[in-house]
């Protein structure tokens, strides 16, 4: 087991990514508390992973609201006596052209994406920084970092921003002997990507765009994530890593009006 004895916190862990970085690490020995606004799903969530609530348990979290992810961090603690990894996942995506995109849309994804990003690491980091030990915190970003669709504007601001706020976080806490890194996948097969890959023509740009011909899974994400959180990658701070199917190599394919 890569995480024996270790304890993480995960946002947006109720489903998709968040809940496959959640079980794989509690599979690998780690006390996990996974935070969601989603409370329908994500109590059911943390007792599929341990009906015993001994390895992982629950903890409503908007990860906007500094109280809330301080909450999350201090429960950890509280319930496991320390805190080791912080998996910064929480995201949120609107889809419409830029020209129509509101103030209150653009606010509301840079909010979560961003600022939710922010405020879990930092608050993860000054745990980490309290307990004297090492830290690993790994944030969400995405391939929309480097590349653009313009139906996405904010949330691929919101990626770019993380990239580089990564940079920042693990160059002032690399003193402190804590990792900081980013995962940036391609298209995954999440709960979202199955709604809108039922359209034919939708699946087929997705493919078009992807050299490998298939959609990412969120274990395969979350393997990522446990490399990153592990000793594997101890050298290695300041990095994104991009789970994509080779997307970023290939670039965009653009169609031609006749």
């Amino acid at each position: 087991m890569r995480l024996k004895d270790k304890v993480a916190i995960v946002t947006g862990a109720a489903r998709g990514i968040g809940f496959a970085c959640a079980k794989l690490f509690a599979d690998e020995g780690a006390k996990v508390v996974l935070g969601d606004v989603m409370t329908d799903i994500g109590p059911q969530s943390a007792k599929s992973i341990d009906p015993a609530g001994q390895r992982a348990i629950f903890v409503k979290c908007d990860v906007t609201n500094p109280a809330d992810v301080q909450a999350l961090v201090d429960t950890a603690v509280a319930k496991f006596g320390k805190l080791d990894i912080a998996i910064a996942n929480a995201g949120i995506n609107r889809v419409k052209d830029f020209l129509d995109v509101t103030l209150d849309e653009w606010n509301e994804v840079i909010r979560v994406n961003l600022t939710g990003t922010f405020i879990t690491g930092q608050a993860a980091a000054k745990q980490m920084v309290k307990q004297g030990t090492p830290g690993a915190i790994i944030n969400m970003s995405s391939c929309n970092a480097v590349m653009a669709i313009p139906t996405i504007s904010a949330y691929v601001a919101s990626k770019g921003g993380i990239n580089q706020l990564t940079r920042v976080m693990a160059l002032s806490l690399a003193p402190k002997n804590i990792r900081v890194n980013a995962i940036g996948p391609g298209s995954i097969m999440t709960d979202m990507v199955k709604l809108v890959a039922k359209d034919p023509t939708v699946r087929h740009a997705q493919m078009a765009r992807t050299p490998m011909g298939r959609y990412g899974e969120p274990e395969e994400v979350a393997r990522v994530a446990l490399f990153l959180a592990t000793e594997d990658s101890s050298y290695i701070t300041g990095q994104t890593i991009y789970p994509d199917g080779g997307r970023l190599a290939l670039n965009y394919t653009v169609p031609v009006k006749d």
